[in-house]
């Protein structure tokens, strides 16, 4: 059986926390980004958890992560 390998654009846009959950950034971080309050663009900084429905499907992606 050949070696299971990671999605790289999974790797790029989702990180695991040292208590095992999935994070992702939010999306539109960028696009038009002057024109919006500075609350917004502050809240593009943080980190938001993966849906629990959206965490099988992500974790396939990253087998390395599946420990």
């Amino acid at each position: 059986m050949p070696k299971m390998k990671t999605h790289k654009g999974a790797k790029a846009r989702y990180g695991i926390t040292g208590t095992g959950k999935l994070v992702r950034m939010k999306r539109h971080s960028s696009h038009l980004r002057r024109k919006k309050p500075r609350v917004v663009r502050a809240q593009f900084d943080e980190k938001q958890p993966v849906s629990p429905t959206q965490r099988k499907r992500i974790l396939k992606l990253i087998p390395a992560y599946n420990k």
